[in-house]
Parts: C-alpha cells; structure tokens; sequence
C-alpha cells in the first residue's frame, strides 16, 4: 500500500527543492595534478594505508561518490581510512592521440605515488571500477616498484566472449574487418559521450523501459526516488571517450580478446597480468549485463604470481554492485574485509 503522505512529501521535494536524493559530494581537497589527473584527498579523520579509488574512462568518478548513503568514498572516510579518488576530467577532441599507455605509464603511477606520498609514504590499496580496472591490472602488472598493497576489481571484464550484450555485433565486425566502428571513431575523434551513455543504458534496457511505471509505483520510497536521480545524475555526465583510447579497447579486447590469456601488447610492449604481485579481490554483480560473472571470473585464473586472489559474487547490475542501496551490506563489507585483511603494519 502506497502512502499517500510519504508520496506527497517527495513530490513537493522534488518539485520545490529540486529532488530528493542528497547529492553533496564528500569533502575533500586536492592534493595532486597533471594531464588528465586530478588526485583528491577525502577529508575526515583517518590512518592507516590510503586508498586510491580509480573510475573507468568516460564515466564520471562520482560513481564512487553516487550520493549521500550510497557512497564508497563517504564509507570509507567512516571507516577511518585515508581515501583518495582520481578524475580525468574531460576529454576533448584535442585528446583523440591518447592510447592506452596514456593511463598506464602516467596517470595511474602519478595518482598511486601522489595518494602514497600525501599518506606519509604508506603503500596504497587500489579499489577500481569497470575498465578502470582493467588499467588498474594493467599499471600494477607493467610497473612493479609502485607502492601498491593491493587491488581490487570490481565489475571488470576480462573475457569479452562472455558477454552476451556484444555477442551479435561479432559476426558483423568480422565481416567488415572491424571497420563498422573503426571509420566512426576515426572521423569523430573518439567515442562520444552520447554513444557512451546508450551503450550503459543498453545494458539494462529493461529499467529504462518499466522507469516511469516505477518511479509511479515507489512514490512514497524516497530511498528508491533518491538512487534514481542519482543514477540519472551519473548518467547525464557521461564522457567521451579519446579515439585512439577507443580504438586499442575496440580491437585489442572487444575484437581480439586479448586480456583472454592475460597478456597485452601496448605499443609493442608485452604486459603480462601474471606479473602482479600483489593481493587481489575480484568482484562481479550478479546481474550485470556489462561485465557477467563469468567474464570477471577469468581473471583469477591469470594471477599466478599474486600471494591471494580472492573472488566474489555481490548482488546488482554493473553500477549497482558498486554502489546500488544494497552495496553497503554486500560488496563494501567484502572490500573492508579484503583491506583490513591486508593492512600494512
């Protein structure tokens, strides 16, 4: 049974006071910046090792800053950890020549040193989302004197094959030897934010086609009205994409799979995920369409050399298991295991 007080309530909130969900970012100061890198320190009282929070590319870092009660950056201050979070800001037509050795060999090292730095020199516990941990996998194989103490993934695919959502755009890209997306992203320079957006939205096309009857069924839910404006928000700052970025995840992930067998060819250098030697978690959503189970799986099957590789299951989609209104009970308790369990004396 609706109530119809509750109801009327968010309705005026929404209407008069712009929503209901409180969207302040945590506070936080900058402590680091370069091309492409803006490193913040959240603020509050905390010790320990830092934690460096690494989004994707083209999606804003408020992922992990979604809103208030649905942030892992917020969590982890209550926590008393030192929290950190890269953002790469916007990309620009004038960014299309960056690849991926971009990501790896400068703004990832100079966030991870810079976060270890500002901590008083403590190695740093990396917490990446998505592709970001991917690049994370990727910086932490290839360089092996950062001061990293551990890494967790979440929701990052390693084998691409595993995903059903791109599955029947495969036999039309072998077709026409890739070039169906190739000539675009060229010609425009990268993927745009736009095309980005969609593609997260196809992901779970069934909410955006039941949303409207929902948001009518759960008026007196501030909690679910909240996480939608949120998600909404997050939606609406989608990034571009650089093209030359667009172009090595196109062909060298989506097209040949590499990260398959856990080796990388970046600009003629070889980087081979067996090479980490660091503690690793690895979490997927059960019910992601972007990154399933078994595509995150693959990767504890790659980490030979690393002293833990621990693998778990969390509810919700690609950005739920992150930080949907159940993360706070599921997947942020594992990651405060996995940190605590890893803590430098």
């Amino acid at each position: 049974m609706v109530s119809v007080s509750a109801a009327a309530s968010n309705v005026l909130d929404k209407v008069f006071n712009g929503g209901v969900a409180d969207l302040r970012p945590t506070p936080r100061v900058l402590v680091d910046h370069g091309p492409n890198r803006w490193v913040y320190r959240m603020t509050g009282d905390a010790s320990g090792d830092p934690v460096l929070l690494v989004p994707p590319l083209a999606a804003p870092a408020l992922c992990f800053d979604l809103r208030r009660g649905c942030s892992l950056a917020e969590h982890l201050v209550e926590q008393g950890r030192p929290t950190y979070l890269v953002d790469y800001g916007s990309v620009s037509f004038s960014d299309r020549g960056l690849g991926i050795e971009h990501w790896i060999d400068e703004v990832l090292p100079r966030a991870i040193r810079a976060a270890s730095k500002d901590a008083g020199g403590r190695p740093v516990h990396v917490v990446a989302w998505c592709l970001g941990g991917i690049l994370s996998l990727l910086t932490t194989a290839d360089q092996a004197d950062l001061p990293i103490a551990s890494l967790t993934t979440v929701a990052s695919p390693i084998d691409f094959t595993a995903i059903p959502l791109v599955a029947p755009a495969r036999p039309l890209v072998e077709l026409t030897g890739g070039w169906v997306l190739t000539a675009p992203y060229r010609l425009l320079g990268g993927a745009p934010r736009q095309l980005v957006r969609w593609a997260f939205q196809l992901s779970s096309v069934d909410k955006y086609v039941t949303k409207p009857l929902a948001l009518l069924t759960h008026l007196d839910d501030k909690e679910f009205l909240a996480q939608i404006e949120a998600v909404d928000r997050f939606m609406d700052n989608m990034v571009a994409y650089p093209g030359r970025t667009f172009g090595q995840i196109y062909h060298r992930f989506f097209r040949g799979n590499d990260l398959h067998d856990g080796v990388v060819d970046v600009e003629g250098r070889l980087i081979s995920l067996a090479e980490i030697k660091v503690p690793v978690l690895v979490l997927a959503g059960a019910t992601d369409g972007i990154a399933p189970e078994p595509a995150v799986r693959r990767l504890t099957r790659l980490l030979d050399k690393a002293p833990e590789v621990r693998f778990e299951v969390c509810p919700g989609g690609h950005l739920g298991v992150l930080t949907g209104r159940s993360a706070r009970d599921t997947t942020w308790k594992v990651i405060d295991s996995f940190l605590s369990s890893h803590a430098q004396q």
